[in-house]
């Protein structure tokens, strides 16, 4: 599957609903002060120098000047306008900057666990327009092994996936001819080999895999460690990547959705690339996951 079968990439999220609201509050401030605001003296500022100033001042905080009040004014005026910039700092961090997640499953294991709060750099692969994800500048590429944050592409149009956010790590580039048979990675030919180490120690919800092989996947220049059941082999696949697409698998290679069930994470789909751990609580809170993830 790729992108014209998949579902559209917006979906009602956080940012979505920060841009609403940035949205409405502007529209409701400027309003009142056209239409509504009779007492004060303030006017829509003329084209010149100082004009421009108050009116990239009014962009950002919905008030020309630091002295400006609305304490006279309705409450959604005052709300719209208190709440405003606040608000535009969070969606722009958000936006460009960095994103929280929470790890909700564990496909990820051992790399990241369930109730690991994650940050994810927006601006690692270039810069998109929030919510839209439309890029704007492009800095690289996402590479082989680079744990990805995407919009699930939802190809089978299943509405209770409708909107979600996938983590995975990225396996195949496109024109990459990936084969896994056996939990053996080949990539355009070549084996990728391991390195063993002691049978893994789950905690918490993921418990039930205690006793699953822990290796290292030696994959390019990142390497990552990957749990494989000891009782089964997990689905294998083989697929040439197409132009504009990844092919993603979980590190947890038994206990994952990826590329080798449903198809390829389109390139548009990506949010960014996730690098850190800054929280973790599943059962309970562990300050030793603080910091972890490269």
């Amino acid at each position: 599957m790729t992108l014209e079968n998949a579902s559209p990439f917006f979906a009602w999220d956080v940012s979505s609903y920060l841009a609403l609201f940035l949205i409405v509050a502007f529209v409701v401030v400027s309003l009142d002060h056209l239409f509504f605001n009779k007492t004060s003296n303030t006017k829509l500022p003329t084209p010149d120098k100082t004009g421009f100033s108050k009116l990239v001042y009014f962009v950002l905080f919905l008030r020309f000047n630091k002295s400006e009040k609305y304490v006279d004014r309705p409450k959604i005026v005052q709300w719209s306008a208190e709440f405003f910039p606040v608000l535009l700092l969070v969606f722009a961090l958000r936006g460009f900057v960095v994103e929280p997640f929470r790890i909700p499953s564990n496909s990820m294991m051992p790399t990241l666990l369930t109730g690991d709060f994650i940050l994810v750099s927006k601006f690692d692969y270039g810069i998109n327009i929030p919510v839209l994800n439309k890029k704007l500048i492009e800095f690289k590429k996402p590479e082989r092994g680079d744990v990805i944050v995407f919009r699930y592409p939802n190809y089978e149009k299943n509405d209770k996936y409708l909107g979600a956010d996938f983590i995975k790590r990225v396996v195949g580039i496109p024109g990459d001819t990936v084969v896994y048979h056996a939990d053996q990675m080949m990539i355009n030919g070549e084996k990728i080999n391991f390195e063993n180490f002691e049978d893994y120690h789950g905690v918490e919800s993921g418990a039930e895999m205690t006793g699953f092989k822990h290796k290292r996947e030696l994959l390019g220049n990142n390497p990552h460690d990957i749990l494989l059941d000891p009782n089964r082999d997990s689905r294998g696949v083989k697929a040439v990547v197409p132009k504009g697409h990844y092919f993603v698998m979980g590190d947890n290679r038994s206990r994952s959705s990826d590329s080798r069930f449903w198809g390829f994470v389109p390139e548009k789909y990506i949010i960014g690339k996730a690098f850190g751990i800054w929280m973790h609580y599943d059962d309970s809170l562990k300050l030793d996951r603080v910091g972890g993830f490269d």
